[in-house]
């Protein structure tokens, strides 16, 4: 049931949807001046250190689970081994000042941690 412009304009259509895209700018400019509030309120709070470290130990736990479980239950070491080096480059990276260098570190490390769960849901297999 296609209408043409003409029978939508009078029929009120195009003003519901002129309606309804006024409304999505005010939802949209609301929700990011709020947002916006937010993370410069809350900012702070991901560059204190004791977020880094919170995250380092809980990513340490997980990986010793789940990589240590993975290790005897399908006898690779590989996998963990790969993990370990993931997590020794991101408490490395814990070492330095504050900065891109720092987030370089820890996106390896995280991405040697992963390429470890990887290969060790694939050993599973």
């Amino acid at each position: 049931m296609s209408i043409s412009f003409r029978e939508a304009l009078h029929n009120g259509r195009i003003d519901r949807i002129a309606i309804a895209l006024s409304g999505l700018c005010v939802a949209h400019c609301f929700a990011t001046a709020v947002l916006l509030g937010v993370l410069a309120s809350v900012g702070g709070i991901f560059e204190s250190p004791i977020f880094h470290e919170a995250g380092l130990v809980l990513a340490i736990l997980l990986g010793a689970v789940a990589l240590g479980h993975g290790a005897v239950r399908h006898g690779y070491m590989m996998p963990a081994a790969i993990g370990s080096l993931g997590l020794g480059v991101m408490a490395g990276a814990l070492t330095m000042d504050h900065g891109w260098q720092e987030s370089i570190y820890t996106l390896i490390g995280v991405g040697i941690l992963s390429l470890g769960h990887d290969l060790n849901h694939r050993a599973g297999r």
